[in-house]
Formats: C-alpha cells, structure tokens, sequence
C-alpha cells in the first residue's frame, strides 16, 4: 500500500528511446512500488515494462497518453483488480485500495514525468480516466480522475 506521495522515495527510468520530448502519442507509465520500502518506481517509454509488474501482487499502474478525435489528448490508464482468479470479497478489497492509492500514484507519474509536461503544457489540462479491470461487473469501473494541473499542488 502506497503512503502519502514523497518525492525522495520516487525513482523514474526513462526507457530508451523515449525522453522528455518523444513520444507524445502512446507514451507509457509503469508505476509500481515496494510495500517495505514505500518506494514507488516509474518506468516511462513506447511500452510498458512488464518485467516491473509482480505477478502475484498485481498493483501496478499503467497509463498512457491517447491522441483524441478532436486532436487533443487523455491520459488512459488502468488497475488490475482481478481477472478471477480472487474471491469477490478480494476483488472488493483490491479496488477499495486502488480507489484509496490513485492520486498518489497519478501524483507520481505527473510529477517523475515533470520535464515531458513543461514541454508540453497543454497536456496539463488533459483529462485522466482511470478503468477498473474485473471479472466481476460491479467493480469494471472507470472513473475521471481531474488533469495533471491537479496533481501539481
């Protein structure tokens, strides 16, 4: 479980050949973290690190930047709650805790992304949605998380 967001304990790696220019369209974030160390690892590129993921944990964070329609852009990202493989009541849990840790992990992909968004300011009014993955239909949810002007605070 992620604490409250503190810069020092957030460790980006640009992966090559993304950087704090490129790409715009479909650049990726893998946040994960260490419940031990309450260090939160952001991987930045053109895909996500799965590597990064822990396939037991699942509680990773992945989001990525969309063209829209209209030539603007949203942040899209999604949380693994369960594919069937936990009881409902873990399902539960597991989306109470993402819901609980979203806007510190969409405080650290905003902030460990700092550069990219000063290059392109018009993505800091960019709205971010967040999709719940579950088998169970009550807990598949996506919700509108604001833009990453309010995570700068």
């Amino acid at each position: 479980m992620m604490a409250a967001f503190n810069p020092e304990k957030l460790f980006v790696r640009m992966i090559p050949p993304a950087n704090s220019a490129q790409p715009i369209n479909r650049r990726k974030y893998t946040l994960t973290h260490s419940d031990k160390t309450a260090q939160i690892f952001l991987d930045i590129g053109f895909d996500y690190n799965y590597e990064a993921i822990n396939k037991s944990m699942r509680d990773e964070v992945l989001a990525e930047w969309r063209r829209t329609g209209s030539g603007g852009f949203n942040l899209l990202g999604k949380a693994y709650v369960d594919g069937g493989e936990f009881s409902q009541a873990a399902a539960e849990r597991r989306l109470n805790i993402f819901k609980k840790e979203m806007d510190t992990a969409i405080r650290a992909m905003v902030y460990g992304d700092l550069p990219f968004l000063r290059r392109y300011p018009v993505l800091l009014d960019a709205p971010i949605y967040i999709e719940y993955e579950s088998s169970f239909p009550q807990y598949q949810q996506t919700f509108y998380y604001g833009t990453p002007r309010k995570y700068l605070a």
